[in-house]
């Protein structure tokens, strides 16, 4: 499956940051990791950590799946709002679940001071606004409840959010004091480095065939011929997981992005910010570490990436029209238009977990806008399963559930 159409801005910006064998012979570890984006990354920087010989494998360039495609806004909300959440899976699970992507904001700023990151991990408030008067009730119930739980949230008028951001034609929202934006692509490639260091072998262009199940092992084969012989699989393989399980547990969508030319001066009341409003599919912005704006959304069900890619230009212009009533005076200079593909679960919450027709073996498929967020939490629930623990989010993420 393609994840992104040929001009991902991280890809691009960044370049081929590291490279990496194929297998080329027989391997024997204790973890094998399958998908080498942000999310193998912090998995295999887990499982370093806790000593276990670890191997990643990719069918691609390292990070040159979803990765170089993310748009790296790292948000404690998750797309289903938390009133909406609460409906779906009772009190205690949604506040947990959105409480686990808050510490995990935390946590990658944490990590990213260990690891003397270089991928401008930046902090941010993020603002989600109304963009219908119809949505005006309903946000500010989430808003109250968002106050209830615990999280540090401001509901903002109209005429504040012109004052503080520039934007018209909204209709109040909620101002939130967590957020934060990083390069996830130079993140992951960052957390590589370091952990081969440490004993990590990874290997590219490397696909998984097939998977014997064995008492204590699983024995992968690769389309090149060599074998891996490892006692846990923990498979990092986002929405090409689809490819592997077969019941249907996540919708695939193909969501648009494009990034402006430098304009540092024009962008500078809305770079401490991330910026999402209530239309269906809802439109994101950010600024980056360099004084672009990245603005995305159009969201559609994906069929193929040919006919996603084909959507290009008349997606540019409907998310260029969406701006144009936020930021009227404003013209858009675009440098960079890309297509992503991502997964939508019923209740926006990740399959983090095992599944009885996988012996051996742990999931941690993050979806949704949060993805990389909950990968983080999905680090300290690997940890847990390799020790045969339970994590008290697993019954929220499970398969089946």
């Amino acid at each position: 499956m393609d994840l992104k159409s040929n001009e991902p801005f991280w890809l691009l910006k960044n370049g081929l940051i590291a490279s990496y064998p194929s297998l080329k012979s027989d391997e024997d570890c204790e973890v094998l990791i399958v998908g080498g984006g942000i999310t193998g990354s912090l998995i295999a920087h887990q499982m370093i950590e806790d000593g276990y010989r670890t191997i990643l494998i990719d069918k691609r360039e390292i990070c040159n799946g979803s990765t170089s495609a993310t748009t790296s806004m790292l948000q404690y909300e998750i797309d289903v709002p938390l009133s909406e959440l609460i409906e779906k899976v009772g009190k205690n699970g949604a506040v947990k679940s959105y409480q686990a992507c808050s510490d995990a904001i935390d946590k990658i700023e944490k990590l990213s001071e260990e690891i003397r990151s270089d991928a401008g991990f930046k902090r941010k408030k993020s603002l989600y606004f109304a963009s219908n008067k119809s949505d005006i009730l309903w946000l500010k119930n989430e808003f109250e409840t968002r106050k209830k739980a615990g999280f540090k949230v401001k509901w903002l008028e109209p005429e504040e959010i012109i004052e503080k951001f520039g934007f018209k034609n909204t209709y109040g929202g909620i101002i939130s004091a967590q957020g934060a934006s990083i390069d996830a692509f130079k993140l992951a490639h960052e957390l590589y480095k370091l952990n081969i260091k440490k004993g990590l072998k990874i290997f590219d262009k490397t696909e998984m065939k097939s998977v014997q199940y064995h008492k204590g092992y699983n024995l992968v084969s690769t389309v090149n011929g060599p074998t891996i012989r490892a006692k846990k699989i923990i498979y990092c393989i986002g929405y090409e997981s689809k490819n592997l399980i077969k019941e249907n547990f996540v919708d695939l969508k193909s969501t648009y992005a494009i990034v402006s030319e430098i304009d540092k001066i024009k962008f500078r009341n809305i770079t401490d910010i991330l910026v999402w409003n209530t239309d269906k599919p809802y439109l994101y912005l950010r600024t980056t570490d360099d004084g672009r704006m990245l603005i995305g959304g159009g969201d559609e069900d994906f069929y193929d990436a040919g006919k996603r890619d084909a959507l290009l230009d008349k997606k540019e212009k409907e998310i260029l029209k969406a701006l144009k009533k936020i930021k009227p005076d404003y013209h858009f200079y675009t440098d960079f238009v890309w297509a992503g593909t991502f997964g939508e679960t019923k209740d926006g919450l990740p399959y983090i977990g095992t599944h009885e027709k996988f012996k051996n073996s742990f999931f941690v498929l993050g979806f949704g806008g949060n993805g990389i967020t909950f990968s983080v939490a999905g680090m300290e629930m690997a940890s847990l399963f390799m020790k045969n623990k339970k994590h008290p989010l697993s019954k929220y993420f499970k398969f089946g559930r």
